[in-house]
């Protein structure tokens, strides 16, 4: 069995894919939306309630910073 990924750009050719499923020659499934993107919108909703204030972002990009310096010392 070989699955493809198809965008459908004619409401048409959605019928005639409706039909092949109808016939058993084909099996169409939805695709979830939960992949990279999904989770990025959840972030940035959460981000939206309350946002990070710019002195919480500064700290947390100099610890680490401080990790990366202090691992890249060691070798």
């Amino acid at each position: 069995m070989n699955t493809i990924e198809v965008d459908i750009l004619n409401p048409k050719a959605g019928k005639l894919l409706n039909d092949l499923a109808e016939l058993n020659l084909i099996a169409i499934r939805s695709t979830s939306d939960d992949g990279f993107l999904g989770i990025v919108r959840k972030l940035r909703e959460k981000a939206a309630n309350n946002p990070p204030a710019f002195e919480d972002i500064t700290k947390e990009v100099e610890a680490v910073r401080i990790r990366r310096y202090a691992s890249k010392s060691k070798n």
